[in-house]
């Protein structure tokens, strides 16, 4: 018999109630999530292309303009703790619409913002707000979808937060081009916002998360220590702290190197090297597939030296060399961070909205403390600076997931 669109057909695992592939309902979440990565992607990641024109506008350095990014994730990784308490009694569903709104309205404020420091004060409150999706939404997939299928469901979410990041800033850099930068932000909050109502249509309620309603200091501490003893899980969030911060690393100074001689490339060449996304997205499905298969550690060992791969290409001189590297980085690290990301909800026990939160935090702060100190090595060095910053934080991040592997005896 055919469903109607409001309800969510599910297979009973033993007092589970998952979504399983090939239902309606599972389309939808699947879909749904997708739009949820892509809006938070867009809106968080729309002033990366940005970077050197606001340096220029607001006569700032490229470590202190990077701050228009860095305040946002720093933002996000401290709202990201707290998301996870406020879902336990809020609903997964409630904060995530609640944040995706929120976050769309103030990059349309952004656009406004009269000076340097209301514009970082923006983004700031705008990354606070965004805290609500990232690991709220990890948390919905690990308590939502079959275990069996979590690998590609995690690739897909994954995949739609690369195809926001790419979207994010090739559009921004096309319309700052043609519109200049205030009409770009407004614009691409009217498609934040876009997607934040599609997000609320889709997804179908929680069958499996038991709410809790007031607050309770002593269980939610009591959930993330347990989470840190956990043997493995540790060096996970530590993959994600240093991935993250080489991963951001690169593209918060990329920029600066291309607009610059010999390149000189404009606003709309420079968005357009982001399309390597693409990879990404292709790079988290085909990973989450393959480790299902093969084994997780496996592919998130290969993805992780191919990020450094993709690195180490980015210092050759010739401008194809250097795309040849950002897509190799690019597809590298989506499929190392999808990877770990569906090993958090496979190795914590219980509670797994707090072990998601814990690896999101671990994850942004990587990107706001490296993204930023990133700039002080290219101010120092240059390009070959900040290569060899992002290929120690690469190697720390193998040997982190080295311990993990064995630390979680997992048969590979």
């Amino acid at each position: 018999m055919p469903l109607s669109a409001h309800v969510v057909k599910t297979v009973p695992t033993g007092e589970k109630h998952y979504l399983t592939r090939g239902t309606g309902a599972y389309r939808r979440a699947s879909l749904a999530l997708f739009l949820s990565g892509f809006s938070t992607f867009s809106l968080l990641y729309c002033v990366q292309p940005l970077l050197p024109i606001f340096s220029q506008e607001f006569s700032v350095s490229p470590a202190e303009s990077s701050l228009a990014l860095s305040f946002s994730t720093g933002f996000l990784a401290l709202a990201i703790v707290c998301a996870a308490a406020v879902s336990e009694g809020l609903g997964r569903r409630s904060l995530m619409s609640i944040s995706l709104v929120g976050a769309a309205l103030l990059t349309v404020a952004t656009a406004f913002a009269p000076n340097w420091e209301l514009l970082l004060v923006i983004r700031a409150l705008q990354g606070f707000v965004l805290g609500g999706v990232p690991a709220v939404a990890m948390a919905y997939l690990a308590e939502e979808i079959d275990p069996r299928g979590l690998g590609a469901t995690m690739g897909l979410y994954v995949g739609g937060t690369a195809f926001g990041g790419m979207s994010g800033r090739v559009l921004t850099g096309i319309f700052a081009e043609y519109l200049s930068w205030r009409p770009a932000l407004f614009l691409i909050g009217a498609i934040g916002l876009a997607a934040a109502l599609g997000f609320i249509a889709l997804l179908p309620r929680s069958r499996n998360f038991v709410r809790r309603p007031g607050f309770d200091p002593r269980f939610h501490a009591k959930a993330w220590l347990g989470h840190l003893k956990n043997p493995a899980l540790p060096f996970v969030f530590a993959i994600a702290f240093l991935a993250m911060g080489s991963f951001v690393t690169i593209y918060n100074y990329a920029g600066f190197r291309l607009v610059a001689p010999p390149y000189s490339l404009n606003q709309t060449e420079l968005g357009l090297i982001f399309t390597v996304y693409l990879f990404g997205i292709g790079a988290a499905s085909i990973g989450g597939l393959i480790g299902d298969r093969i084994g997780h550690f496996s592919v998130l060992l290969f993805g992780l030296a191919l990020t450094a791969a993709g690195s180490a290409l980015t210092l050759f001189a010739a401008l194809p060399s250097i795309i040849l590297g950002i897509i190799v980085l690019t597809a590298g690290f989506f499929m190392s961070h999808s990877i770990a990301s569906g090993l958090v909800g496979r190795l914590a026990h219980g509670t797994k909205g707090h072990a998601a939160s814990l690896y999101m935090l671990a994850y942004y702060v990587g990107s706001s403390l490296m993204g930023s100190a990133g700039g002080w090595f290219f101010a120092i060095d240059g390009w070959a600076a900040v290569v060899a910053f992002t290929l120690v934080m690469l190697t720390l991040a193998f040997i982190s997931a080295c311990a993990a592997q064995r630390l979680a005896r997992e048969k590979t």
